[in-house]
């Protein structure tokens, strides 16, 4: 929903990948049973934004014109809109082993081109043409990071990048819907931090021959293209992320806005905090190790080296040495909780971006994104899942208006 009637007004959703579905079928059922639960708790009165996912067989099938137009329909007569997709998950996202594998197929390939032009073309669609909004599609970091340093990788990884940002522009000019593709940094992948996000803009994609290139795509001048690149390329900003990586918020900040590069989207999400690593960190992280999702740690010691594991399992491994440390977790409790049993969250890194964004806006899409509910503990799922998203985004607000 829209959070203030000013020109710089925010929307906040949340992602509908907390809600299981592949397949479209499968996917429509689900957003039938929540959104207009959840859009009865937070916004009765009002229209409420969705931050729609879909999976790669799902985009194809709602691509079909009957299929758009029902949609259309259902979102139309229950008073909700969709300006963001999340395109960062392919394939399967629930009930299956997921891990290092939802980043594939990654923008090396034409695959991940054509699901994100296809969600591109379906976000122009949907959006309301009377809504004052630019649309917003995350996705992921280029790729896993072992397979960013493999000969070719960067080069395939730009020219796809380029070439998905052109499309960008011809849609534009062809509805007059202008739609921004957010890369998402996250611990282990190419672009693993805001830092290294912002150095490859500035390398590679804003670089001469990036800008060269995008102009020969688009047939404009050096200057027209580069304009237009960054407004269809940017970040997106998920806050669990740059939390389990120990990042000064702040400083991630000043580096994207005196780079000129664009948030599009900023993801509202708390991590697992483990403020000192003990004999016991074990037996306490192992009700979180679903075998589903990654749960990438990142360790700081006293004298503050970073270390970083995959999973949950190599860290374990290490867990003698690491006693005394700080460990942090990716793995998206619901943003509420500043403590859990035994354990801290990273809620103080989402209310100071919360704060920063109070005081000069970092974005106009805000979505919380807790896909990980149905694979919580079970004393972390003492309420329906509306009621949980609900809560979160009635705490956003709140963190918001203080």
């Amino acid at each position: 929903m829209k959070l203030d009637d000013g020109p710089c007004g925010a929307h906040l959703t949340y992602c509908t990948n907390i809600h299981r579905g592949e397949t479209w079928p499968d996917t429509f059922a689900a957003l039938k049973r929540h959104l207009p639960e959840v859009k009865q708790k937070v916004s009765p009165q009002r229209t409420m934004g969705v931050g729609l996912r879909l999976s790669a067989i799902a985009a194809r099938a709602l691509s079909l014109p009957a299929e758009t137009e029902v949609f259309r329909d259902f979102l139309v007569g229950h008073g909700l809109y969709v300006f963001t997709i999340n395109g960062f998950p392919y394939g399967p996202f629930h009930g299956v082993r997921v891990k290092e594998q939802v980043y594939q197929p990654d923008w090396r390939t034409p695959e991940r081109l054509a699901y994100s032009n296809q969600l591109a073309d379906l976000l122009a669609a949907l959006m309301p043409e009377d809504l004052d909004l630019d649309g917003s599609i995350s996705t992921v970091p280029g790729t896993f990071r072992p397979i960013g340093g493999q000969a070719g990788a960067i080069a395939e990884i730009v020219e796809h990048l380029l070439q998905h940002a052109a499309h960008l522009v011809d849609l534009r000019g062809r509805t007059g819907r202008s739609i921004a593709l957010a890369l998402e940094p996250e611990p282990m992948c190419f672009l693993e931090t805001t830092e290294e996000a912002v150095s490859f803009f500035n390398d590679h994609i804003f670089a001469r021959n990036g800008v060269a290139r995008f102009a020969a795509l688009t047939r404009r001048s050096v200057s027209a293209a580069e304009t237009a690149l960054r407004r269809h390329v940017g970040i997106c900003l998920d806050v669990c992320h740059a939390a389990v990586e120990f990042e000064d918020v702040k400083q991630s900040l000043s580096l994207v806005r005196a780079a000129g590069i664009a948030i599009p989207k900023m993801q509202l999400s708390a991590a697992l905090k483990i403020p000192v690593v003990t004999a016991e960190t074990r037996s306490q992280l192992q009700q979180f190790d679903d075998g589903v999702y990654l749960h990438q740690v990142v360790e700081r010691s006293g004298a503050g080296e970073l270390r970083r594991y995959l999973d949950l399992a190599p860290a374990f491994e290490n867990l003698d040495r690491a006693i005394g440390s700080e460990w942090r977790v990716h793995c998206h409790v619901p943003v509420f909780m500043a403590t859990l049993p035994a354990l801290g969250t990273t809620q103080d890194v989402l209310k100071q971006i919360l704060a920063l964004h109070a005081a000069s806006p970092i974005s106009r899409h805000l979505e919380v994104e807790t896909y990980t509910f149905d694979v919580l503990p079970p004393q972390l799922r003492q309420v329906d899942v509306a009621t949980a998203i609900a809560r979160e985004l009635d705490w956003v607000r709140g963190q918001l208006t203080q």
